[in-house]
């Protein structure tokens, strides 16, 4: 079944829309996993969780679980995992006793640099394997409008 947004005259079918998203989402993200496994000895997600450490530092367990709407326990849990492998440290918070700072250590913040480079080579490759650069553009400014749309309603954001 066809469904129009906004009275937009261009047909979509939404559920596989939804499904493509879905998807090439899960295949990248596997892909880039496999690459990050092999070269660094980490998955996608330590990769992401190491990254935005790195570009946000001082940050806390709930701004990870808010920015990758995911639970915070399933985060707490995340960070565990780096702080045992030695990339990532719990500091004080001097604003709230009840909260920890995170950080990279001087491990981790060499891990992500080394990843990055694996993490958007793998990306460019699969997503340059299959659409022109144009094509690519169009596709990061419309996913990120919707983002956008969805973070300000706060829609998918976990409860718990």
């Amino acid at each position: 079944m066809e469904y129009t947004l906004g009275g937009d005259s261009a047909a979509v079918g939404l559920p596989d829309l939804f499904a493509d998203l879905v998807r090439c989402e899960t295949r990248l993200y596997n892909a880039l996993g496999d690459r990050l496994r092999e070269r660094h000895g980490i998955v996608t997600s330590q990769y992401e969780f190491l990254r935005y450490l790195r570009d946000h530092p001082g940050c806390r367990v709930a701004d990870l679980a808010a920015e990758f709407a995911i639970g915070v326990g399933a985060t707490s849990k995340g960070i565990d995992r780096l702080e045992k492998q030695g990339w990532a440290a719990r500091r004080p918070n001097p604003a709230d006793r009840r909260s920890s700072l995170l950080v990279l250590t001087d491990d981790g913040a060499r891990l992500v640099d080394a990843a990055e480079a694996t993490f958007t080579g793998g990306l460019s490759e699969l997503l340059g394997g299959a659409l022109d650069g144009p094509s690519v553009a169009a596709a990061a400014r419309a996913l990120s409008t919707l983002r956008s749309a969805l973070e300000r309603d706060r829609v998918g954001t976990p409860t718990g």
